[in-house]
């Protein structure tokens, strides 16, 4: 008797709409769908501007004139400064525009360093455990006890020493950063790291003669990163806050060696019992709409 040969399966291509951010618009629904497009149009309008500002900001960060002669003092938003200018003299808009660049640069090197350095030690030490998993967690656990802008003041007037140049300051900022973020994710990928070599699969992998290499790498970091997409967003915001609130206390980057959102903030204090309100808002807005996002 003939049989009806079944046809092949074929496996269906996925393409864009399984990016992770895409499946999960498509999987939202209501006012999760709606909170989730808002924070991504947000983080989209951030990033943008913070790559594009050479091009969208109407003058440098630190310029006080142009050919027509100098800006002027906390002048109103006109036509001429869309947003007005500081106390100092510089165009708003323009320190804001630029002021979203700096903030990228700290968020990119503090992440990635948080998640190089916290990713590593967790699997180490959850993996091997003893001596080395007891000193660690001690340490980790000290730095919880430090308020965390605090340490971070520390942590750049050790850095820094009391430079103010660009990449000194967003450095200095970036690795104070980075020293309170590298706990917590120390603390996730050694909890999960810990779950995971118990089970069947890394067993097995031991018996067929798998080194500790491969099996940290193959079969236990893959399965203990996938909380830190999390993480990450959370840590982003906050990074920005602890800038800003480094700026605010004049630990922060000059004027004159890059735009910061917190150092503009602390110099437009006076302004507010003046009633020039534009040279503390617009500074502050792009802050919130970020840790909104």
């Amino acid at each position: 008797m003939a049989t009806i040969a079944e046809p092949p399966v074929t496996r269906r291509r996925r393409g864009w709409r399984g990016l992770p951010l895409i499946r999960q618009v498509h999987q939202s629904v209501g006012l999760q769908r709606g909170m989730l497009v808002a924070g991504l149009v947000l983080s989209g309008l951030f990033v943008f501007a913070a790559i594009f500002a050479p091009l969208l900001a109407p003058y440098e960060y630190n310029q006080l004139r142009d050919p027509s002669g100098p800006f002027g003092a906390q002048q109103e938003p006109s036509a001429a400064h869309w947003l007005g200018t500081t106390v100092g003299g510089y165009d708003v808009l323009s320190r804001v525009l630029w002021g979203s660049r700096t903030a990228l640069y700290v968020i990119v090197i503090a992440v990635v360093l948080s998640i190089f350095l916290g990713v590593l030690l967790g699997l180490v030490s959850g993996y091997f455990g003893g001596w080395l998993d007891r000193v660690l967690v001690v340490i980790c656990d000290a730095i919880y006890a430090f308020p965390s802008l605090l340490l971070a003041i520390v942590m750049a007037i050790v850095i820094s020493g009391g430079q103010s140049s660009m990449w000194g300051g967003i450095m200095a900022a970036a690795i104070s950063i980075t020293v309170i973020y590298v706990p917590q994710y120390f603390r996730v990928v050694r909890a999960e790291t810990v779950r995971i070599k118990a089970e069947a699969f890394v067993e097995s992998a031991k018996v067929i003669g798998a080194g500790h290499w491969r099996i940290m790498s193959r079969h236990v970091l893959r399965n203990a990163t996938r909380t830190l997409p999390l993480i990450l967003t959370l840590n982003a915001s906050e990074a920005i806050l602890t800038l800003a609130g480094l700026g605010f206390l004049g630990f922060g980057i000059e004027p004159t060696s890059a735009a910061e959102w917190g150092y503009d903030l602390n110099k437009a204090l006076s302004d507010v019992t003046s009633g020039i309100w534009w040279t503390s808002v617009f500074p502050v807005s792009p802050s919130c709409w970020w840790c909104s996002g």
